[in-house]
């Protein structure tokens, strides 16, 4: 499998330098120059494997030759040995749907699934080539202490998180704070999610300090993180078809960035039998507001009860608008050119319907967050995160559909309480952290003030 990036600029690649390049060096993202198709016998094989053996499955043609397959299983395995369930991202009936829950991982949100076999990944590779990793990522809640438990302790790494000061639940700060471990490095901006991605792209834009200080990437823009999110659709639809490889579900994703529902986007381009993509936002509703009117356009960004969707500029966009426009890199540098000079781009009334086909879109206030909250645990007993809130009220009306539960409610005390008048017990892994001793900078939300902070611990490091 080769590698070739949405605006054209790199020549096409293996997947081990995808994984370590993360943004292509054009500024594009690094995406498969092809899609294997699947027909009806290898899905219904597929249906009834266990979570890490499908894994392996769905990643071998991806990975090819760079990884030996006995090399590939081990690390999978042990990528998802820390997860607290048996199925790792099991299924369970809620009313008339499903919930695929995928935050039983050791941050309790699903960003877990992809950041551990990325940090294995990482790992497995610099040992196998003798290489050093800086990594440098952005957060609106869950990538960075996923990210951080994927690498914290790795010899070969350093990690860089940039998170919103006071814009992340209280428990997400104190996930990435409280690791304490030397090659760990936190980071608040005095700005937005919006702020601290821009900033990530600008470093990885500057070529001469990506090479300098070997910078990778760890956010969605990296190619095995939507890889690792593509498995949970086939698992998940493998328990609910129950062998029938022409059973057809929906799904229900919340999303900011675009990543997750783009994984179900590619899994369903390779034929797994995907009725609807149903996209779940907040009040930042830019992927909502295209998907009805095939207008892109920026706005203000507003704090919510669901702070991981608190985002105007999903970057996995771009890869789904390379795929929209027929996989032809000028008409995405044209679109993305247009964004950049006017804050908004728009696509013409045939790609329009296209976008309609491939997704649905709803929008929910806060207001009615906590009312699915509410009126889910009053039917149920089942509580819910404000994110899969979203996610559920989004799939109302929506037949055979898999809502995505994308984190433990625990970690959003302040919203559960708001609904249901009392907090979700922690897991084991959310306890006592309040309590933990802290480390953390608060810098300037420029690409100049992170630059400088980077070189100056990395140097502290190495003394």
């Amino acid at each position: 499998m080769r590698y070739v990036s949405t605006r054209g600029g790199v020549a096409p690649i293996g997947f081990a330098e995808a994984v370590m390049m993360g943004l292509g060096t054009d500024g594009g993202l690094l995406v498969p120059a092809s899609l294997p198709r699947l027909d009806a016998a290898t899905l219904k094989a597929w249906s009834r494997l266990r979570f890490q053996d499908l894994a392996l499955e769905v990643m071998s043609p991806f990975v090819g030759e760079a990884i030996p397959r006995d090399h590939l299983a081990a690390l999978i395995e042990r990528s998802y040995a820390s997860f607290t369930h048996p199925e790792v991202t099991p299924v369970i009936r809620l009313g008339d749907q499903w919930l695929l829950e995928l935050f039983h991982g050791p941050t309790a949100a699903f960003k877990d699934v992809a950041l551990q076999l990325l940090g294995n990944l990482f790992e497995f590779l610099l040992e196998r080539d003798g290489g050093r990793l800086n990594i440098v990522g952005a957060t609106s809640g869950d990538t960075g202490s996923a990210a951080i438990a994927g690498v914290r302790g790795k010899s070969r790494i350093h990690i860089f998180i940039l998170h919103p000061e006071g814009r992340v639940s209280p428990i997400q700060e104190r996930q990435m704070t409280t690791v304490l471990d030397a090659n760990v490095h936190n980071i608040a901006i005095l700005g937005t999610f919006d702020d601290g991605q821009r900033i990530v792209k600008q470093l990885f834009g500057d070529l001469e300090f990506k090479r300098e200080l070997s910078l990778g990437a760890v956010n969605s823009i990296n190619w095995a993180r939507i890889l690792a999110q593509m498995v949970y659709y086939f698992y998940a639809w493998g328990r609910v078809a129950a062998g029938d490889p022409h059973r057809r579900v929906s799904f229900a994703v919340p999303t900011g960035n675009f990543g997750d529902v783009f994984a179900g986007y590619l899994a369903k381009r390779m034929g797994l039998p995907v009725d609807r993509l149903v996209i779940a936002t907040n009040r930042n509703d830019i992927l909502s507001r295209f998907v009805h009117t095939g207008r892109y356009a920026a706005g203000e960004v507003y704090p919510t009860l669901s702070p991981a969707m608190d985002i105007q500029i999903a970057s996995n966009f771009e890869r789904y608008l390379y795929f929209l426009l027929g996989e032809d890199p000028a008409a995405v540098r044209g679109l993305l050119d247009d964004m950049a000079r006017t804050g908004s781009l728009a696509v013409d009334a045939g790609h329009q319907a296209q976008v309609r086909a491939d997704f649905d879109a709803l929008a929910a206030s806060d207001a009615e967050t906590l009312d699915q909250i509410r009126a889910t645990f009053a039917q149920s007993q089942y509580i819910l995160d404000p994110h899969t809130a979203i996610g559920v009220r989004a799939a109302q009306g929506q037949a055979d559909t898999i809502c995505l539960a994308t984190a433990h409610p625990a970690k959003f005390g302040e919203a559960v309480t708001q609904a249901i008048g009392r907090e979700a017990p922690p897991p084991p892994s959310l306890q006592g952290l309040l309590e933990k001793e802290t480390r953390c900078a608060r810098l300037e939300a420029s690409a100049d003030a992170i630059r400088a902070h980077i070189r100056a611990t990395l140097a502290a490091a190495s003394q």
